[in-house]
């Protein structure tokens, strides 16, 4: 078990920290077969009523190691492969989710989101869904659900040009529920979660279920085409260039691509 992802079951809640703060919380292969793991262990344990996912106050997740991902590009099916055990995983979670976010939220630190239920944000939170940059296409269904939560010409902006955006722009998009200090993001997501749990159970299940019934065939699917669209895009001429061009630390050239 990587000590990169920390749990602690605590009074009804699940907390799943991010712990590579050296790297940014940017999430390598071993990351996300623990995040899986976790999420599927806070499934089937009827003594976890909420889970919460959080960072550090100065970063929630770079998004994917780019280092790791290039020396371990995925292979075997792709349900098989942890980052969809995760995306799966958390798209299907029946139980409430809380995200503290601070700081950068990049990639899949933002697209989880998405599939959680309520949204607290340090007002140092920067949110980006940089894909289009990196000759790959989005993935998470975020091509399904950032037009629906932020409209189609916001969402064209966040995932066509893929820069940064902030706290309160979230905030007003619908992303985030309340922006506050960076200091207090993961304690107040910490109580909210403890007023959920106190809450009974089967009413909060039934309640999210019928909130996202009709759609979650449609995440699905939606996640699974992306991935598949993905996976081919990482082999292309695009993100070979974006990839090496990180890897360089020089500025990718896609003038003939």
């Amino acid at each position: 078990m990587t000590q990169d992802i920390l749990t602690h079951v605590e009074a009804g809640v699940m907390t799943i920290t991010l712990n590579r703060v050296a790297r940014k919380n940017s999430i390598n292969t071993a990351m996300y077969a623990a995040l899986a793991d976790a999420i599927a262990q806070a499934r089937g344990d009827a003594a976890v009523r909420v889970v919460v996912l959080q960072g550090h106050e100065t970063v929630f997740s770079a998004g994917n190691d780019i280092a790791d991902f290039l020396d371990q590009p995925p292979a075997g099916p792709v349900a098989e492969r942890p980052v969809f055990r995760f995306m799966n995983g958390l798209a299907t979670f029946p139980k409430p989710v809380i995200a503290a976010v601070c700081g950068p939220a990049v990639g899949i630190g933002t697209t989880m989101l998405f599939h959680c239920d309520l949204v607290y944000a340090g007002d140092n939170a920067a949110f980006s869904m940089p894909f289009v940059n990196l000759g790959i296409c989005p993935e998470f269904a975020s091509t399904l659900l950032v037009p629906q939560m932020f409209g189609y010409h916001r969402a064209a902006e966040a995932l066509l040009l893929g820069e940064p955006f902030m706290a309160e722009a979230a905030l007003e998009a619908g992303l985030v529920n309340r922006v506050l200090p960076p200091t207090e993001a993961n304690g107040y997501a910490a109580g909210v979660a403890r007023k959920l749990a106190a809450k009974p159970s089967t009413s909060l299940a039934e309640t999210k279920r019928l909130m996202k019934q009709g759609q979650q065939s449609l995440v699905l699917k939606t996640i699974e085409e992306e991935g598949a669209i993905f996976s081919r895009m990482l082999s292309e001429p695009a993100a070979r260039e974006a990839f090496g061009a990180f890897m360089d630390k020089r500025k990718p050239d896609f003038s003939r691509l």
